[in-house]
């Protein structure tokens, strides 16, 4: 499969919670981490979404948000997953940050080159990605 999503997570399904139209959905990636989507009854049975079930948790980098310093806020976005910006390309308009998860893996994010600044980017500093459960697309290997 050949995506232009710029996160593509291996995982694993480790619990399936059915609602009246759609399902929230327990991802264990290979690193460890867990990432939550949230995805329709109907995609829970075409896909065959169940527990230890292989899955790809995709991402659009511009559905990812960065945050540098959470100051105890609560968020009602499921998904933050912290680690180090690993990689950070300016543009006149817009940057892409990479942030270095723990387990090796990387995440991308496109964000304003005013968010850029205001959170003050720079390469190594601590960063979480955070990522709404609906923006999580789940896919299964063939």
């Amino acid at each position: 499969m050949k995506i232009s999503a710029r996160n593509q997570f291996h995982g694993k399904v480790a619990q399936v919670t059915m609602g009246a139209v759609n399902a929230q959905v327990l991802v264990t990636l290979a690193g460890g981490e867990q990432i939550v989507a949230i995805v329709t009854n109907e995609s829970v049975k075409s896909l065959d979404l169940r527990a230890s079930a292989d899955v790809i948790a995709l991402v659009k980098a511009s559905s990812v948000l960065v945050m540098t310093d959470d100051t105890g806020i609560r968020l009602s976005a499921r998904n933050s997953l912290s680690g180090k910006v690993t990689a950070l390309e300016k543009g006149p308009i817009h940057a892409e940050v990479s942030i270095g998860l723990a387990s090796g893996d990387s995440l991308h994010a496109t964000i304003t080159q005013a968010a850029c600044d205001a959170l003050g980017l720079a390469e190594g500093i601590d960063a979480t990605a955070v990522i709404k459960a609906p923006s999580v697309i789940l896919g299964v290997p063939d």
